[in-house]
């Protein structure tokens, strides 16, 4: 299904990434690489570039870029390693939530009940 003022036909999208099908292997971005932009829009470049500049000038999700992009997260992530690549945007990956020890849940299970 196609949305309304968007080309997404194949031709589109690979000239949106030159030809290329996929972003490197060793790309650091997947669906919650969080994405920060490090400078502003330049005058010339590409539409799709300016946007993801604009939107990550606070921390954003690559799938929320895709989103935001209307495109797939695929052609999202070979435009997020353009930028990197060029120093203008940043990746970080959420912080992952530490590991409680179970003894240690345990133990303040047991002071509650205490309580």
């Amino acid at each position: 299904m196609s949305r309304p003022g968007r080309d997404d036909s194949p031709d589109r999208l690979y000239t949106l990434t030159q030809g290329r099908a996929r972003s490197a292997p060793d790309s650091p971005f997947d669906l919650v690489t969080l994405v920060v932009a490090e400078c502003d829009p330049a005058p010339g470049m590409q539409s799709e570039h300016v946007t993801i500049l604009r939107a990550a000038q606070l921390p954003i999700a690559v799938v929320e870029l895709a989103a935001e992009l209307r495109l797939p997260v695929g052609i999202t992530k070979i435009l997020l390693s353009d930028l990197l690549a060029a120093g203008r945007v940043s990746a970080r990956h959420p912080r992952k939530a530490a590991v409680i020890d179970p003894d240690v849940l345990e133990q303040v299970l047991v002071g509650l009940r205490n309580l």
